[in-house]
């Protein structure tokens, strides 16, 4: 049947870490018209395995692909309904998702987890993007493309994460080999999704050159590999190795099963996967070198495009179009951000404020804030570092913690609230100067994500890079990127550039920068870094000594 273009619609699915949200969206002008969300039944498993009640070691973080699934029988049909339109409408799906999650499945892609021989065993699940316990094998990894002088490494910044497809690979292979010889691929879980929605195994582009160390074609050699572990030299040809997908293609259509799944129209277009921050560019109409996204939730992705190719110190990598064709695509990022602001409140904030937060009906997050917004910089005597998961750029160590330096007996929550809030600030400073002193201009920030609704967080960080804070006009901006990307693989727009210009919407300049604050945070930021060097670069490796610590002593009770 044909449909009126007028009336066309998309469908965009972010799969984030703790729950699925879809979003239905106006292909002629972007409108959202309609969205739910459907949160993950297992969510985040870092404790215990489900199936079987045991203790995972410290630095793991896995999922149950099952979870997934619900995401697309659950949001689909809910934001359909709410937004009341015909599903006869809708041309084209779009997906997105946390990188780099990766599922070990078998020929077929059934999750090797849901196989009865391997249901006890924890490396059969989902390794999400913050599972951190293959670090051992990155800091292998990149010892040895050192030595080799390996011509891929200066693509991401001199440093492969643990959070990748390699490290994870390896540590699958060392830690649990019968695991690793029945696995038949291992998939991004941007690709699996579609996968399940299509019924063929597309490999995206994006996955594959920023988490897969696919450079000009190639991966790494088998004789890199086999250097690193004889079982691991034909990793590539014989787990990882697939077609691939450039983004905005068509990836198949939607099959029969996913059409019941989802009350979506068999055979339409569903877009080939990507990644949750790489999608949000255009959805933010940041499609120009220079326009810096920095996707804000429990962490925080800064994408970026630029003319030209540069190396810059711990990014986590740079493709050919890797977000927008004909630019190269960068991209960095920081391992916590309001993971840690949930943190604190959960663990660090005393009863008395609970209550008064109660009283007023408002979050506590909400009232931190508020008395936060009243102190003047610097007021609260404190630097803290953001590395309460680790840090991803620039120094690509997994292996770091948070640091708070300055607390007394007068600090306050309110005061440590503020000091987390300027750390992360800080630290996207840390990212945007490393570009910036590589020769890739970045001359406008544009937040998204959930976090961009905090004021006091957008001023501060306003204040502390000098930059003008463009906001997102969408409340959901991964979900309308893929839709975005939905409408592209439809044809209903002959480029993801002219989707964006349509479909994309952005607030410029919301937030500028106060000349006097700048000034002001100049001098707490150069603590910070005067802090970020001394125990991210080898003046003091207190922070690996404790993790060690931390290791021996569980594996100890084990």
């Amino acid at each position: 049947m044909a449909i009126d273009p007028q009336d066309a619609l998309a469908v965009g699915v972010d799969f984030g870490t703790l729950s699925g949200r879809a979003v239905v969206v106006r292909v002629r002008d972007g409108a959202e018209l309609g969205s739910a969300v459907h949160d993950y039944r297992h969510g985040v498993v870092d404790r215990v395995l489900p199936a079987t009640g045991r203790a995972l070691p410290p630095e793991w973080a896995l999922q149950v692909p099952s979870d997934y699934i619900d995401v697309l029988r659950a949001a689909i049909p809910a934001a359909i309904a709410a937004a009341g339109v015909d599903p006869s409408h809708v041309i084209g799906v779009g997906t997105d998702f946390t990188a780099c999650t990766m599922v070990p499945t078998t020929a077929d892609g059934t999750p090797l987890c849901e196989l009865p021989e391997f249901v006890r065993e924890p490396h059969a699940y989902v390794k999400l993007w913050r599972h951190h316990a293959a670090q051992g094998q990155a800091d292998r990894i990149n010892e040895l493309a050192r030595n080799r002088k390996e011509p891929w490494l200066p693509r991401y910044g001199g440093l492969i994460s643990s959070e990748w497809e390699f490290a994870k690979g390896l540590q699958l292979l060392e830690e649990a080999p019968e695991v690793y010889t029945a696995m038949e691929h291992w998939v991004e879980a941007a690709d699996w999704i579609i996968w399940r929605l299509t019924g063929t195994y597309v490999r995206n582009a994006c996955t594959a050159g920023y988490k897969g160390i696919r450079q000009d074609g190639a991966y790494p050699t088998p004789e890199f590999l086999r250097e690193l572990h004889p079982g691991f030299e034909r990793f590539v040809t014989d787990k990882l190795d697939h077609e691939i997908g450039a983004l905005g293609d068509r990836a198949g259509g939607l099959s029969a099963e996913a059409a019941a799944w989802t009350g979506l129209p068999e055979g339409i277009a569903v877009a080939v996967g990507n990644v949750d921050a790489h999608v949000t560019a255009p959805a933010a109409n940041a499609v120009e070198p220079g326009q810096m996204v920095a996707i804000m939730g429990t962490s925080t992705c800064h994408v970026l495009s630029g003319a030209d190719l540069r190396e810059v110190p711990g990014m986590c990598g740079v493709v050919d179009g890797g977000i927008i064709p004909g630019l190269w695509g960068y991209e960095a990022g920081q391992s916590g951000v309001g993971d840690i602001f949930g943190w604190f409140v959960e663990h660090n904030v005393p009863a008395d404020y609970q209550r008064r937060a109660a009283e007023r009906g408002i979050s506590v997050h909400d009232l931190l804030t508020e008395l936060a917004a009243q102190q003047e910089i610097g007021e609260h005597g404190l630097v803290a570092l953001d590395w309460h998961s680790g840090n991803r750029s620039v120094l690509v160590d997994h292996e770091l913690s948070g640091l708070v330096v300055g607390q007394t007996l007068a600090t306050r929550a309110e005061d440590t609230y503020r000091a987390l809030f300027e750390a992360t600030a800080f630290g996207t400073k840390t990212i945007v100067d490393a570009f910036v002193a590589s020769g890739v201009p970045v001359t406008e920030l544009i937040v998204a994500g959930g976090l961009l609704r905090n004021e006091l967080l957008m001023r501060i960080y306003a204040d502390v890079t000098g930059l003008p804070l463009s906001v997102i006009g969408s409340e959901q901006g991964p979900a309308l990127g893929s839709a975005i990307h939905a409408a592209v693989a439809a044809g209903a727009y002959t480029d993801i550039r002219a989707a964006a210009a349509a479909m994309g919407s952005v607030r410029r300049g919301v937030y500028q920068p106060i000349p006097a604050n700048v000034e002001a945070y100049q001098a707490l930021y150069a603590d910070y870094v005067e802090l970020h060097d001394h125990f991210g670069r080898g003046g003091d490796d207190v922070m690996h000594r404790l993790k060690a610590r931390k290791r021996a002593a569980t594996e100890g009770k084990s």
